[in-house]
């Protein structure tokens, strides 16, 4: 039985549950610190992605007054894709538009809970990824700031007592603040229980190739120095301020684990066998590609994944269209190699995908190649989002919420994430977040 459905049937809220009882994968659950699954993967869609190309699937006739609509999120969504003016997929060899085929062969809709209009209080990109992971509103603290809130990192490893190497941030820069994301400066929590911070298209990019890539033949007592302060070059644009090196509890043994991760990563480059998206996907896909391989070696409790390729969109509507479906297709590929290629997380694993916020209603007159209009995020339709959840104990092909009915806030993730990893409790009694409310308590 479905755990929400257990509690709407025996009358009780989630708070009154004292007991476990057994999820249909055989684990226990309850609001007491059983999981009802061992692993989290948080997608989040960064640069704003716009509900009328996403969740509402008008693909060019509300944008650009063009009549075509269809689904170009066809892994994520359900519903057919256009059929008049294709210019999101990937360009043969003939210069030709070709959509990059489905991989799921069930939607993440169909396999999972959907809450197709959720509210993002903050527009801005470091402030709506901050918000995402501490469960707090963040307005006015600006970049190149810690966090003020602790993160979902930290709540995880203070209150769960999992190590360093079971979570990872992975995002596919390091611009605008975000390897700052993983610890705040909170005094009861920071740096000690933060979580790894992976750029992989900047480590396994042309600075890694110079840089790391060459670390293999250092002598082993000399080794994880100087790699440990270019792996904190490269993922913190602020370490040239003079910053002492923070230190996030990562163990001798959990460094050296990492340091000969990042080996095996430069070789299976050369041979080309990372697991990568079949149809490759841009820097998202890498991104995601570098992901699967950190879940596979380490089998983290918790993943966050931030993709940004759609950002573009102020500028290039045709590049944010094909971004889009481009980490479509990535999502999709880190899911079906999580359920085929990692026995260890197999059916138990729940994967969150949201927006940090969406995209405005107007565009912004900016003329792309196909003279397509641009879209920035400032009215209220930038606060328009979707989120996605799929795994145990999630019920299957349920809709939450609809265009006039707004169900859900980003702030919300966090304590989900929490309740998913039986540590919500603490959370709450930290008074440390905007709103005890998981979207399981909004169903």
């Amino acid at each position: 039985m479905k755990r929400r459905k257990f509690i709407k049937k025996t009358t009780l809220g989630a708070a009154a549950i004292s007991m476990p009882f057994i999820l249909p994968s055989g684990r226990l659950f309850a609001s007491t610190g059983f999981r009802s699954s061992n692993h989290v993967v948080f997608v989040a869609f960064a640069g704003g992605v716009r509900q009328q190309e996403s969740v509402l699937q008008r693909y060019l006739d509300d944008s650009q007054d063009y009549p075509s609509a269809g689904n170009i999120m066809y892994n994520i969504l359900q519903g057919s894709p256009p059929t008049d003016k294709i210019v999101y997929g990937n360009n043969n060899s003939n210069n030709i538009n070709i959509p990059i085929p489905k991989l799921l062969s069930q939607t993440l809709q169909e396999q999972g809970t959907f809450f197709k209009e959720v509210n993002a209080s903050t527009v801005g990109h470091y402030a709506g990824v901050n918000t995402l992971l501490t469960g707090n509103y963040m307005y006015s603290q600006g970049l190149r700031a810690k966090p003020l809130r602790p993160t979902i990192f930290e709540y995880l490893r203070r209150h769960t007592g999992e190590k360093a190497t079971k979570t990872w941030f992975i995002g596919n820069g390091i611009g605008n603040s975000l390897p700052l994301l993983d610890y705040s400066e909170h005094p009861e929590y920071g740096s000690k229980y933060g979580a790894n911070f992976l750029a992989p298209t900047i480590t396994f990019g042309d600075d890694g190739e110079k840089h790391l890539k060459n670390a293999k033949v250092y002598h082993p007592e000399d080794e994880l120095s100087p790699m440990y302060k270019m792996k904190y070059f490269l993922d913190n644009v602020w370490y040239s301020q003079g910053s002492p090196l923070p230190n996030i509890g990562n163990t001798e043994e959990e460094k050296a684990e990492i340091k000969q991760f990042v080996k095996d990563m430069f070789e299976k480059k050369e041979l080309g066998t990372v697991a990568h998206p079949p149809s490759g996907g841009g820097a998202d896909g890498a991104t995601v590609g570098y992901a699967c391989e950190v879940l596979k070696r380490f089998k983290p409790t918790l993943t966050v994944i931030y993709l940004s390729s759609v950002d573009g969109c102020h500028s290039n509507f045709t590049g944010y269209l094909q971004s889009l479906h481009q980490a479509d297709h990535a999502v999709g590929h880190l899911w079906d190699y999580i359920q085929n290629q990692i026995p260890d997380m197999a059916n138990n694993t729940t994967l969150i995908v949201s927006p940090e916020h969406g995209r405005n209603d107007e565009s912004n007159n900016i003329i792309d190649a196909n003279a397509f209009t641009g879209y920035d995020h400032s009215d209220a339709n930038s606060r328009r989002i979707f989120n996605m959840m799929v795994g145990p104990g999630i019920d299957a092909n349920l809709s939450i919420g609809n265009e006039s009915n707004q169900i859900g806030d980003i702030v919300n993730i966090t304590p989900t994430i929490a309740e998913i990893l039986g540590f919500k409790n603490d959370i709450i009694s930290s008074g440390l977040i905007a709103n005890n409310n998981s979207l399981f308590d909004l169903i």
